[in-house]
């Protein structure tokens, strides 16, 4: 008989699933995401930063499905599960599953900081980056209008809390923008201040990265002015301030949060399936510790069965997309009667892109680190070839050789919804 397959969550993980299992008739596959879309988080930072639109980031996943006799998507947010009936209850109806999967990835994650939750501004959905785009290009547009000093100061000055990818990446970006681009577009803003700081608690950004890559990247970052301040945390933002672990204060009005993540958990899945950082415990298989029917794969999931990875995986792109291929291919297996095949992490390395021609790489196996122009082409070929469709790819290459030459872009616009509009 066709299993009913229910996957929540369309990222990496889900998407690569579902796109093993296409026109598989064994399974009936629907996928669940509160958007309707598929998009490529590594990227979201260019939307944010106007060097990439929307659009080439992301697909419809109508439109990725079409064809796939056995592939069906449901625009839908997860309330509820009720794994004794082997259904789910959704804000617009309920699904029936044999099999459940989780790929539900993580969230960002505050702290309990509710200032910070309330006034920061969050880079992780797609909708977030457009909102980040808004936000600091309308920022920039009062500056310029601005005849208070301190005020234009505030308008100006970044804080990115987090030093991982996304925060090196973040800053380098802004750091570029403010010498070349902005001066450009803004000329009234000359030499009116503005710093960009990048905050973390460990001792260096990149922690996860080889020791040559974190000083390569501190290096850039603090000749493209960019203030390093390590083993400090953001403790709160309020009052336009950013008020650090030791004490120091940070006038802004710019807080970029790119310090965490957690994932997320959902009613009707017994507490006593989670572990660390509201993580799913799953087994070697990806089947969920207490469950007989329940997946979790990606960041949502915590396997500690892996010999090279006994505290669980990073959560990073390369292991969603490989468990994702991989419950698809133990979930065949099962219809013919074989044997599951254990989870194996296989670390194809880490890279972080830092400014214009500017990366670092990290390989494993032997360990190889690449900096500069070469890391930098190692950086736009991989993040090129993991966008999920040639008109995703073409359309980010288009956009990147055009910023290539011209080392400026043309989609610094403010489009608001209309709610927003009327508040201008």
């Amino acid at each position: 008989m066709q299993k009913n397959l229910v996957i929540i969550g369309g990222g990496f993980s889900g998407i690569n699933l579902a796109k093993e299992l296409a026109n598989d008739s064994n399974f009936r596959v629907t996928l669940v995401d509160k958007n309707n879309y598929n998009f490529f988080p590594p990227l979201i930072y260019q939307v944010a930063t106007a060097y990439l639109e929307p659009s080439s980031i992301s697909y419809p996943f109508r439109k990725l499905f079409a064809g796939k006799k056995n592939l069906f998507f449901r625009l839908g947010t997860l309330l509820k599960v009720v794994p004794e009936s082997n259904k789910i209850i959704l804000n617009n109806g309920e699904l029936q599953y044999d099999l459940l999967v989780f790929a539900t990835g993580a969230e960002t994650n505050y702290f309990g900081n509710e200032n910070i939750k309330k006034n920061a501004i969050p880079m992780k959905t797609l909708s977030n980056a457009i909102s980040m785009r808004n936000t600091l290009l309308m920022r920039m547009e009062q500056a310029s209008i601005s005849k208070d000093p301190e005020e234009v100061k505030k308008l100006l000055t970044l804080v990115i809390a987090g030093g991982g990818p996304t925060g090196v990446e973040i800053s380098g970006m802004f750091a570029e923008m403010k010498v070349g681009i902005l001066r450009k577009d803004y000329p009234e803003l000359k030499g009116k201040g503005g710093a960009i700081y990048l905050v973390d608690g460990g001792k260096n950004v990149l922690s996860p990265m080889s020791e040559k890559s974190q000083q390569d990247t501190c290096k850039v970052l603090k000749n493209l002015g960019v203030t390093m301040v390590m083993n400090t945390h953001v403790n709160d933002f309020v009052d336009d301030t950013v008020i650090l672990s030791d004490g120091v204060k940070i006038s802004t009005k710019n807080l970029i949060w790119a310090a965490g993540v957690t994932a997320i958990v959902f009613e009707g899945i017994p507490a006593a399936w989670y572990g660390r950082g509201k993580r799913l415990v799953v087994d070697e298989y990806n089947k969920v510790k207490g469950s007989s029917n329940i997946y979790a794969i990606g960041d949502t999931c915590l396997q500690t069965t892996d010999p090279g990875f006994p505290a669980g995986h990073p959560q990073v792109a390369q292991v969603a997309i490989q468990q994702g291929k991989q419950l698809a291919k133990n979930l065949k297996r099962e219809v013919e009667g074989k044997a599951f095949l254990p989870f194996r992490y296989h670390d194809k390395g880490s890279m972080a892109i830092i400014g214009y021609a500017k990366a670092v790489v990290d390989l494993p196996k032997p360990v190889i680190h690449l900096n500069g122009f070469i890391a930098w082409l190692a950086w736009l070929f991989i993040h090129l070839m993991s966008l999920i469709t040639y008109r995703n790819r073409a359309r980010t290459f288009w956009n990147w050789t055009v910023a290539y030459f011209s080392k400026d872009q043309s989609l610094r616009m403010i489009i608001r919804p209309v709610e927003d509009e009327k508040n201008v």
